[in-house]
C-alpha cells in the first residue's frame, strides 16, 4: 500500500512538472524568452524559482542525514549553504546582471577580451555542472528503491528524461515556473510531516535525543576542525559560481532587481533549512539503525512511516517522496539549462534554439552514467566537492573581475588551473578512494582550505606579472559594473537598455532586450575611457569581440 501512495506521488510531482513547463512554453515566444526569459522575471518569482533549483538532494536528504550520522556540527551545511547568498548579494549580484552576460563564459570573454579565457572557464562550467548533477540523480535512485523497491538505476533514469524534455522544450521560461512551483512543494513535502513528527515526539513522552557521535561513525575526519573549515569555505564561496544559479540573475530586468531577488532567496532558502536539521535528530529515535552508516540519506524518506505509522504516515511518506522528486527535478533542470546553454555556445558548431535543444540530451547523458558508476558517498558530501571547485575557480574570477581593474587573461587561467584544477584533482582522488584517512585524505576532501588562497593568489601574481596584458575595455567594463542602470548612458529605454553588455550570448539574446555583443560597452557619452568604446552608434571597443547581437547604447 505505502509503494502505491508513493508512486502516485512521484507520478503527480512529474505530471506537474510538465504541466507547469508546458504553461510557460505557451508564453515564451521568442529567443530571448527561451534563454534568459527576455530579462523580466520579477523578484518573487525568481527568487522562488531560485531556491527552487539551489535546494537540492543534498539539502533535501543530505543535510538531515549528516546531522543523523555526525551530529550537530553538520549545521555548518545549512549555515554555509545560506550565507553563500550573503556573500553573493555583497559582491556579485548587482554588477553580475549588469554585465548583461549570459553565461560565466560570456562574462569571462567580455572582461578578459580573450577566446582562451572563455574556452578554460566553460570547460569548468561544464566539469561543475556534471559534477553536481551526479548526487542529484543518485538521490533520485536512492529515493525510489528505498520506498518502491526499484533498481537502483530507475530513478536517476526518470528525473533524466523528465529533465530533457522539460529544458529542451520550453527553455528558461518554462523553467522558471518549474522551479518556482517545486521550490513551495519542498517547502510543504517537508514542514508538514515535521509538524506531525513533533507531535509523535511529544505523544512518546519526548524522549531524548542523544546526538553524540558513535564510535561507527566519529571517523568521518581525522582532523574535523579542518573539515569543518573546509566546509565553510567551499559553501560560502562556492555559491556565487554555481553555473545554475548564476545563470539565474541574468534573468533579473537590472542590477535593483537582482540584489531584491537575492534577499528574498535568502528568507526562502532560511526558512527551509530550519527544516532538515529536524528529521537529523528524530532520526536517531526513530531509525536507530542508520546511524550505523546505511543510507542515512534515507532518514528523511522512513521517518513518517516509522514515527507515526498507518495511514497517516504513509501518507506523509507519499508527500516526502513526492517533495524529494521535486528537488532531483528543479536542480537538475537549472543545471542542465545552464551546462547545455555553455554547449551550445562553445562546443556545438552553430547557435540557437535548434542546436541549444541538441545540447540538452548530452549535457544530461555524462552525469547520468557517473550516477550509475559513482555510489556510497553522502550525497551532501558529493556536492560539497562541487562547491569547491566553484569556489577555487569561478570565484576569484568573479571578485576580481568586477572588482579589481588590474585582472589579465594570463592571471585569470593561471588561477582557473592552479585553483579550481587543483580542486578538481582533489575531487576526483577523494571519490576514487586512493586516500581513506590521515591528512592527505582531509586535504582532498576538503580542498577549499588551500585551494581557494591558492586561485586567489596565482591570479593576482601573474596579473602583476603581466600588466601589458590589461585588456583594453577594462575601463569601460569596469564602469558597466557598478553604475547603476538610471545613470548610463542610454538608460531611458528602460530595463535591458543602453550601454551594449560585456557578455555575448546566443544569437537574438540581447538584441531583444538592447543589450550588446561579447564587449560592445558604449552608449551615446562615449563610456569607455582609453579603451575607445562608445561613440554615438553605441558599438563595441576598438578590441570588437563583437557577438552574435547588435552593440546597445541610445542611438
Amino acid at each position: 500500500m505505502t509503494q502505491s501512495y508513493t508512486v502516485t506521488a512521484v507520478a503527480v510531482v512529474v505530471l506537474a512538472t510538465v504541466l507547469v513547463g508546458g504553461f510557460g512554453l505557451r508564453i515564451s515566444r521568442t529567443t530571448s524568452d527561451f534563454y534568459v526569459a527576455s530579462r523580466t522575471v520579477g523578484p518573487g518569482l525568481n527568487a522562488a524559482a531560485i531556491s527552487g533549483e539551489y535546494l537540492s538532494a543534498a539539502s533535501f536528504l543530505g543535510v538531515a542525514g549528516l546531522v543523523l550520522l555526525h551530529g550537530p556540527d553538520m549545521l555548518w551545511y545549512p549555515v554555509g549553504y545560506t550565507a553563500g547568498y550573503l556573500v553573493l548579494l555583497v559582491f556579485v549580484a548587482a554588477p553580475l546582471r549588469r554585465s548583461g552576460a549570459y553565461t560565466l563564459p560570456d562574462f569571462a570573454e567580455g572582461r578578459l577580451e580573450s577566446r582562451a579565457v572563455r574556452r578554460l572557464v566553460s570547460v569548468f562550467v561544464v566539469g561543475a555542472g556534471w559534477l553536481y548533477l551526479v548526487p542529484q540523480l543518485q538521490g533520485a535512485g536512492l529515493t525510489l528503491r528505498i520506498l518502491t523497491g526499484a533498481p537502483d538505476w530507475f530513478g536517476g533514469v526518470l528525473v533524466a528524461l523528465v529533465v530533457v524534455v522539460a529544458v529542451a522544450a520550453g527553455g528558461m521560461r518554462s523553467i522558471t515556473f518549474v522551479q518556482a512551483f517545486q521550490y513551495w512543494l519542498k517547502l510543504t513535502a517537508l514542514l508538514v510531516p515535521a509538524l506531525f513528527l513533533l507531535l509523535a515526539w511529544q505523544g512518546d513522552g519526548r524522549p531524548r535525543v542523544d546526538l553524540a557521535l558513535t564510535s561507527a561513525v566519529a571517523g568521518r575526519a581525522d582532523h574535523p576542525l579542518y573539515a569543518t573549515y573546509g566546509l565553510i569555505v567551499a559553501t560560502f564561496l562556492g555559491t556565487m559560481g554555481l553555473p545554475h544559479v548564476v545563470v539565474r540573475f541574468y534573468t533579473s530586468p537590472n542590477g535593483r532587481a537582482a540584489r531584491r531577488t537575492t534577499v528574498f532567496v535568502l528568507a526562502l532558502i532560511g526558512a527551509f533549512y530550519l527544516l532538515p536539521p529536524v528529521y537529523g535528530a528524530l532520526g536517531r529515535l526513530y531509525v536507530p539503525e542508520l546511524p550505523l552508516g546505511v543510507n542515512a540519506d534515507a532518514a528523511v524518506l522512513l521517518l513518517p512511516e516509522r514515527a507515526i505509522g498507518g495511514l497517516g504516515g504513509a501518507l506523509l511518506g507519499a508527500l516526502v517522496a513526492g517533495g524529494a522528486f521535486a528537488a532531483f527535478l528543479s536542480t537538475a533542470s537549472g543545471l542542465t539549462m545552464a551546462v547545455a546553454g555553455v554547449l551550445t555556445q562553445d562546443v556545438l558548431p552553430s547557435r540557437g534554439v535548434r542546436h541549444f535543444r541538441l545540447a540538452t540530451p548530452l549535457a544530461m547523458a555524462v552525469p547520468l552514467g557517473g550516477s550509475l558508476l559513482v555510489s556510497g558517498m553522502p550525497v551532501a558530501d558529493s556536492v560539497g566537492m562541487a562547491f569547491a571547485v566553484s569556489a577555487s575557480s569561478f570565484c576569484p574570477l568573479l571578485v576580481l573581475g568586477i572588482w579589481w581593474r588590474r585582472l589579465t587573461p594570463p592571471g585569470v587561467i593561471a588561477g582557473l588551473l592552479l585553483g579550481g584544477g587543483l580542486a578538481f584533482a582533489a575531487t576526483v582522488i577523494t571519490v576514487s578512494g586512493v586516500v581513506r584517512s590521515g591528512w592527505p585524505h582531509a586535504l582532498f576532501a576538503w580542498p577549499a582550505v588551500w585551494s581557494v588562497p591558492v586561485g586567489f593568489l596565482a591570479m593576482i601574481l601573474v596579473s602583476l606579472a603581466t600588466r601589458g596584458r590589461i585588456p583594453p575595455g577594462t575601463n569601460a567594463a569596469m564602469t558597466r559594473f557598478h553604475l547603476p542602470e538610471a545613470l548610463m548612458p542610454g538608460a531611458r529605454g528602460g530595463p535591458g537598455s543602453g550601454p551594449g553588455s560585456v557578455g555575448g550570448g546566443p544569437a537574438g539574446v540581447h538584441g531583444a532586450d538592447g543589450a550588446g555583443g561579447a564587449s560592445g560597452v558604449g552608449g551615446a557619452s562615449g563610456v569607455g575611457g582609453t579603451s575607445g568604446a562608445g561613440g554615438t552608434s553605441g558599438a563595441g571597443h576598438a578590441g570588437g569581440a563583437g557577438g552574435t547581437s547588435a552593440g546597445g547604447g541610445a542611438r
